[in-house]
């Protein structure tokens, strides 16, 4: 049963990366990542939200005009007595602000910065999905080569297994020779299920993050590093997406305390209302011989300009804007913190770069010097110069090396798209992939001027919304 699980889960592993016909490519892979992405999906929609509450901020600018009915029926009776009065109204009111002090258009300019600043967000966002995918993709391929390279490794030591056990059969080596290499392929077996179980895990992580299974992955070589380091920083500081994001909300802040101190100072609103009223009913004595019908009708209609402002509030306001300074002050100390962590990630993405550079070297000239000294220990050992530890010691030393050039290559590639997202670069327009790219200025441009449900830009609103759901 152990061992048809074992070729099950083999199996399984074998067709989920098997080549295609075509090579799955890391540009594809990036592709489906973007197209599939629900993080993405998640912050357009939060995207959207605030284009929104730039409408609303619109709109407070703008007149606003209600309507009301109403009706009651109010039954009066006493000794002598009884009468029955109907009311029925209907009115318009409508105000305008004419003067705020600047805040509404102020809380207009502060929300245009929070849509910049989540635009910002999206972008640094799309920078994790795709660095997501550069990741799965290259440790699928890491731990296939791994599971190939354990499978081989299992196949050789079985060999030697087996030629200890001849050589044992016929008095050249001892039972402890044997017993070495029987100790060595049981542990090559556990380090083949070991290996069997990564690549499962970043198969399934490759699904996550790209939208669908690999298929015969590609080799992949670094994206290029067209900086120098301090290039690189002082690039990185001006144009990632996180210090871009944070500039934008200290601008916002700047606004909003402005405002706050406009909500010191007077504000003036036009007041209009029309209305109309009809009333009529029954009054007589308990006997209603003397009945008769009463109608009265009424119109009003007046306009008025009404002005205000706070005199004393108990220092609330005054306590607002100092909190919101106190907000801005953060914000700003903010942004120097993400620049200094901006600069870090530039700097350790460089020294992974040159780190496993280095390492993909050394281990290729590893491989060379292992691979000769293998042969030439198996083929003393066929002599009776070299013992049976002596030969998988030499195995030993020539699959670190592999593995260790399986590794400096996946870890080069990492590294080199790293940089290119610690700078701000790693997206669909710069990496150039053929994707329909979502463009933020097209909800925006609907919705900035706040169009009523009936309007033609609100009917387009409706329609975008309507086809976003239906995806």
């Amino acid at each position: 049963m152990e061992r048809k699980g074992l070729g099950a889960i083999m199996l399984s592993l074998a067709l989920a990366v098997a080549p295609a016909v075509k090579a799955d490519t890391i540009a594809a892979a990036l592709t489906d990542a973007y197209n599939n992405s629900g993080l993405l999906d998640q912050n357009r929609a939060l995207l959207r939200a605030a284009d929104e509450d730039l409408a609303q901020a619109v709109a407070t600018t703008r007149p606003i005009i209600n309507w009301s009915m109403g009706a009651t029926s109010t039954r009066s009776r006493t000794t002598s007595d009884a009468s029955t009065l109907h009311r029925a109204t209907a009115g318009i009111s409508g105000s305008l602000p004419l003067y705020t002090g600047g805040s509404n258009r102020l809380a207009i300019e502060a929300q245009k910065e929070t849509i910049l600043g989540t635009r910002q967000s999206l972008r640094a966002v799309e920078q994790d999905v795709l660095f997501r995918a550069v990741q799965a993709y290259m440790n699928v391929r890491r731990d296939t080569e791994f599971l190939s390279l354990r499978q081989n490794n299992v196949r050789v030591i079985t060999q030697e297994f087996r030629a200890a056990q001849d050589r044992f059969d016929v008095g050249e080596v001892t039972r402890t020779d044997v017993s070495l290499a029987e100790a060595r392929l049981a542990a090559a077996r556990s380090l083949l299920a070991a290996a069997q179980g990564n690549l499962a895990q970043s198969v399934e992580e490759f699904r996550t993050a790209v939208g669908r299974m690999p298929s015969g992955l590609a080799p992949v070589s670094p994206a290029p590093a067209s900086r120098s380091e301090a290039e690189a920083k002082a690039f990185a500081v001006r144009n990632h997406p996180v210090i871009l994001e944070t500039q934008h909300a200290v601008a916002a802040a700047e606004l909003t305390i402005r405002r706050a101190e406009a909500a010191l100072g007077p504000s003036l609103s036009l007041e209009g209302s029309i209305s109309t009223s009809n009333s009529w009913g029954d009054t007589g004595p308990v006997d209603l011989s003397r009945d008769f019908d009463d109608r009265t009708r009424s119109q009003q209609a007046q306009i008025g300009i009404s002005a205000g402002g706070p005199i004393y509030n108990g220092g609330r306001l005054s306590s607002q804007i100092r909190q919101l300074m106190s907000n801005r002050d953060a914000t700003r100390a903010g942004l120097h913190v993400a620049a200094l962590g901006i600069e870090q990630q530039v700097g350790n993405a460089y020294a992974s770069l040159v780190v496993a550079r280095a390492s993909r070297v050394a281990s290729n000239q590893q491989i060379r010097a292992a691979q000769v000294a293998f042969d030439g220990v198996r083929e003393e050992a066929t002599l009776g110069a070299r013992t049976t530890l002596d030969v998988l010691n030499a195995e030993q030393e020539l699959l670190d090396a592999r593995a260790n050039s399986i590794s400096a290559q996946a870890d080069e590639v990492i590294a080199s798209y790293a940089l290119l997202a610690a700078v701000g670069l790693l997206t669909v327009d710069h990496l150039n992939l053929p994707v329909q790219q979502y463009d933020p200025s097209s909800y925006y441009n609907l919705a900035k001027n706040a169009p009523v449900v009936h309007s033609s830009q609100g009917q387009a609103l409706d329609r975008v919304l309507r086809a976003i759901g239906h995806e």
